[in-house]
């Protein structure tokens, strides 16, 4: 798959048992160079140092850079200990970046590579099922504040995705079903057939059997978002369906708690039961998206929402969807069609309630 934008072109290879070949993909890219290997506690024991020997092979210079595995490490604390460490290892303009791991690494490695020395070319591997459908392409990059969740950030294009659905097979349940709530999302606003596949699939795990199916539908919808709208101004805004209120939950939770997929199938309840019940979206909604979350086991509801409910306020009112006193959300107008509505920010309250 290809992502074609005004000053950037890149290509998305998805092939199973990709990882093996990783050597030679980034041969087929690169110059020799030095290589910093970004990449998480948990994924390099399971890939680090493979892919590090395969770029040696091929003649890099691969350095390999562990930061503890979780959302906190999405954060500038960490960015700035990676500055230190690349600083330290020599790394000028000349060299690259790959990021090795799901969504946290990808946006982390992202947001460093862009502005380490005013921006290092990069790549991603992203070996979770939400980055793979979501977060490792777009050019999206950034870090979490005590605010809001990916509060700083850059708009900064990898110059390849490679994506091995072999990858998957290591998840856990929670963190397979992390991604699932994405491809969820994908379908609900842009794809009544990717829907309609889901539909037909008992678990997550008759999902992962059907992986190589399901990942390029999924990355289609952002694909052809991503490409009318690479900066965020319009359209592309349609792939925040249910962030909006859930980025508010990951925030007051604690960042880990409630997991970034977990807070998006919550966000994605409460909005269509508001819009239906506001008529802003088709009667029945609510129950189509109720019963295809439950499918996947995500959950539907959120215990803490009452209490919450003001600091889930406030931390939506940091969110970079706010245009002065005015937000746009995201709502259905049926399976597969989704829109932008602009409303007061004060009226995101009626939103944020059981």
């Amino acid at each position: 798959m290809k992502i074609q934008l005004t000053n950037h072109t890149y290509e998305i290879l998805i092939k199973k048992g990709g990882l093996s070949e990783v050597g030679q993909w980034v041969k087929s890219l690169w110059q020799p160079q030095k290589i910093a290997i970004i990449t998480d506690s948990n994924v390099v024991d399971l890939y680090g140092e493979d892919v590090k020997q395969q770029l040696q092979n091929v003649g890099f210079a691969a350095d390999l850079f562990v930061v503890p595995a979780g959302e906190e490490s999405k954060s500038l604390i960490q960015a700035t200990q990676l500055y230190d460490q690349l600083a330290k290892a020599g790394y000028t303009r000349s060299d690259g970046i790959i990021a090795l791991g799901g969504g946290v690494i990808g946006d982390l490695t992202g947001f460093v590579a862009s502005t380490y020395m005013r921006g290092l070319h990069f790549l991603q591997i992203p070996t979770t099922l939400l980055a793979q459908v979501d977060s490792s392409i777009g050019g999206k990059t950034a870090v979490n504040t005590q605010n809001a969740k990916n509060l700083v950030g850059t708009f900064s294009q990898p110059e390849g995705v490679l994506i091995d659905s072999e990858t998957l097979k290591t998840l856990d349940d929670r963190r397979l079903r992390e991604g699932i709530a994405e491809v969820v999302k994908a379908g609900a606003i842009a794809d009544s057939i990717l829907w309609d596949l889901l539909e037909t699939m008992e678990d997550e795990h008759a999902l992962l059997a059907r992986a190589e199916e399901v990942i390029p539908l999924a990355l289609h919808v952002k694909k052809v978002v991503v490409e009318e709208d690479e900066f965020d101004h319009g359209s592309r805004l349609l792939l925040n369906f249910g962030h909006t209120i859930g980025h508010g939950i990951e925030n007051t939770a604690g960042y880990g708690v409630v997991s970034h997929g977990e807070a998006v199938a919550i966000g994605m309840m409460l909005m269509c039961r508001q819009a239906e019940h506001s008529k802003l979206s088709p009667s029945g909604i609510t129950e189509k998206m109720e019963k295809m979350l439950q499918r996947f086991h995500l959950p539907t509801d959120y215990p803490e929402l009452e209490a919450k409910k003001e600091a889930i306020y406030q931390a939506i009112t940091h969110d970079k969807k706010a245009r002065g006193k005015q937000l746009k959300i995201i709502l259905l107008e049926q399976i597969g069609e989704a829109k932008i509505v602009s409303i007061p920010i004060e009226n995101i309250r009626d939103y944020i309630r059981s």
